[in-house]
């Protein structure tokens, strides 16, 4: 399957994720899913599974820690424990709005994307190109311009490390 997105092309293959599809920890799985909904639940099925390997690629990256939950919960923290407000890796756990799920539907496909997205980078199938930084077209990072930009889904800006 390729797709095509912002004129930058993404290729995909699904090998184990058509016949066998493989599940993290459930509390693993649990923390991408919840990522992917709070990060992207009114993104396409492709901009979601980008959303999960890009999470998923961080727990590859030794710069990052290494499960799926520490990754996705990473933040800032001032000495007393408590977390930095919009000192997060991700936005959506420190921003001070309610991290409840609200829209189950969206989060029980958020569920089935992770599982696939989980799959997919398991058999080494990344279509974002090994992608460990995103952003959305709405804001520019200053991080941004250190690293290699891959391609856009979405409302997302997908970049790599440069190598």
């Amino acid at each position: 399957m390729t797709i095509a997105v912002a004129a930058i092309t993404f290729s995909t293959t699904a090998t184990a994720g058509e016949n066998q599809l493989y599940h993290p920890p459930a509390d693993q799985l649990t923390c991408l899913a919840k990522n992917i909904y709070f990060e992207g639940r009114n993104q396409s099925t492709i901009g979601q599974l980008a959303i999960g390997l890009v999470t998923l690629n961080r727990v590859r990256d030794t710069r990052f820690p290494n499960t799926i939950c520490d990754v996705v919960y990473q933040a800032k923290r001032y000495r007393d424990g408590r977390i930095k407000r919009h000192k997060c890796q991700f936005s959506w756990f420190c921003d001070g709005k309610s991290d409840r799920i609200k829209e189950h539907e969206a989060y029980k496909v958020a569920v089935d994307n992770a599982v696939q997205a989980y799959t997919w980078w398991i058999d080494g199938e990344d279509f974002t190109k090994a992608a460990t930084h995103y952003h959305t077209r709405a804001v520019s990072p200053s991080w941004s311009r250190d690293l290699q930009l891959i391609g856009v889904v979405d409302d997302h800006i997908f970049y790599r490390w440069s190598k």
